[in-house]
């Protein structure tokens, strides 16, 4: 008797040519076997994307506009030097040492056009050649490459916020300008004390400078100050200055009113006499009470607007530190000098969307700022705004990466991807996103080619940002044709012919 086959077999499908199914997972053991291969593989894949964004930017034009070269020229030039160290802060390395770690990288060469990266020790050398005067120079390329990007982005913010504050950073060494001050997590110990602005809106760091560990004084804070609208895109018509009692001083107060810009700052200085009958809320199921006086501080020349908050509470201990209660029934103030048009309850919930300013430093923190490199104060001034420098890079990145998707989204009414949200990322969410995406290297006669896996899910939306950079280059740039505003910074190249480079 010969035996049916069974109707519903499981091989009838792969004996008529059908698709086997999903591939079966690979596993590997302790007994795996491994070699070597001779493809050129690289783990920054991102890198290609990075070299279209300054093209689209023209920041090499940028570069050498505006930075003040040292009298030390490097064999490899000023702008390949510095560039190679904003690459090694791209990628996500910290210390000038790392260099060892990608010297022979097939992309990190490619961008460059060499087999090998020079020895770390040749960046070691430029950076010992930069002072004061580089690192102010800096300040010029992150401005022209801001109102570069904010152009692309369509981005014409009239009014911004700037958030200032000081951080800490901790000398393990006998650097120069090292003080001991206020350092909360390693008491006693030397530091630089450095002081940085960033714009709420966007996050990018707009200006600052590295200082000698001792506290700021009023004139650091004015000169700051005085020095914001030289790096501001010609868009912005308003300032809101915000800053926490370290700021309070006539000095800061006075230059803020000379440059017009509207003001936030703490109050720990001195006790305004606020009426006790002109407290009240902003809601009437609020315990929080708003008052506001005008008050001639000692040493002022003139009155000024306090605002202020108070919430009853008790006296409550926290370790070694304790909440310190004014006299005035159990309440605890918070203080401020404003020149704010809003009620004072306006005023201080405006200040208080500087908290996220904390979340910035610490970032620029992890992204390379505890690094000293050197022992001299002037060569660690300029990497500071280096350091900058890569991280307003990776935000103009990720703007214009969010921008691009966008634009996608609603010229192809597609749903959310990846790329969605990348701005509110932090750098490390959005390295993973856009640069540590394995890829290989091709060469063929003349043509150089970057593959990248296509069962990478990253990839799509990285060939996706790629177009849209490449769309930038292949157009005259906003900058030139002067389609949204006139850049404050970019006259110089109005008179330079496009490049419709592919």
């Amino acid at each position: 008797m010969v035996k049916r086959q069974k109707k519903h077999s499981a091989k009838r499908g792969v004996n008529q040519g059908q698709n086997e199914g999903p591939e079966q997972a690979a596993k590997i053991s302790p007994n795996t076997r491994y070699e070597y291969c001779s493809e050129r593989l690289s783990p920054f894949g991102g890198l290609l994307a990075l070299e279209k964004f300054m093209d689209a930017v023209k920041f090499r034009e940028v570069f050498a506009e505006f930075y003040l070269p040292p009298g030390r020229t490097p064999d490899q030039g000023h702008y390949r030097a510095v560039y190679g160290i904003l690459v090694l802060l791209f990628i996500g390395f910290t210390r000038l040492w790392h260099f060892q770690y990608i010297q022979t990288d097939p992309l990190v060469c490619a961008l460059f056009g060499v087999a090998r990266l020079p020895h770390m020790t040749t960046y070691w050398r430029c950076v010992a050649s930069l002072g004061i005067n580089q690192g102010k120079s800096l300040l010029l390329v992150m401005a022209a490459l801001r109102e570069r990007v904010w152009q692309l982005c369509g981005i014409t913010y009239p009014v911004i916020h700037v958030n200032l504050d000081t951080t800490v950073e901790t000398l393990f060494g006998d650097q120069e300008g090292g003080r001991k001050g206020h350092n909360p997590k390693n008491r006693g110990k030397m530091g630089f004390r450095p002081v940085m602005g960033f714009i709420e809106e966007t996050r990018e760091y707009l200006v600052g400078k590295l200082r000698k560990g001792a506290t700021i004084s009023g004139k650091e804070v004015a000169e700051v100050i005085r020095s914001i609208k030289k790096y501001l895109p010609a868009c912005v018509k308003k300032v809101i200055l915000r800053g926490d009692g370290e700021f309070i001083s006539w000095d800061a107060v006075k230059a803020a009113e000379d440059e017009g810009h509207v003001y936030i700052f703490g109050n720990k200085a001195c006790k305004p006499p606020f009426d006790p009958n002109t407290w009240y809320k902003a809601r009437q199921n609020d315990s929080v009470e708003y008052n506001e006086c005008w008050y001639k501080p000692t040493g002022w020349p003139k009155e000024c607007r306090f605002v202020s908050m108070r919430v009853p509470g008790k006296k409550a201990t926290t370790g070694n530190t304790q909440l310190e209660l004014l006299k005035d029934g159990g309440y605890v103030h918070r203080e401020f000098v404003t020149n704010h048009p809003g009620r004072p309850h306006q005023a201080i919930i405006d200040y208080d969307k500087r908290a996220d300013c904390e979340n910035q430093i610490g970032e620029v923190k992890r992204e390379g700022l505890s690094a000293i490199p050197t022992r001299r104060f002037m060569n660690n001034y300029a990497y500071f705004q280096i350091v900058l420098l890569a991280y307003n890079i990776w935000r103009s990145f990720k703007m214009l990466a969010e921008h691009s998707e966008k634009q996608k989204r609603a010229q192809e009414k597609t749903a959310v991807s990846a790329l969605s949200g990348i701005q509110d990322n932090t750098i490390r969410i959005a390295r993973l996103k856009l640069l540590l995406i394995a890829a290989k290297l091709v060469t063929t006669g003349n043509t150089t080619k970057v593959k990248y896996s296509e069962h990478d899910s990253r990839a799509a939306g990285l060939f996706s940002f790629m177009e849209h950079l490449d769309g930038i280059r292949k157009r005259a740039r906003p900058w030139f044709d002067g389609s949204l505003w006139q850049c404050r910074h970019m006259e110089v190249f109005r008179a330079q012919p496009i490049e419709n480079s592919s």
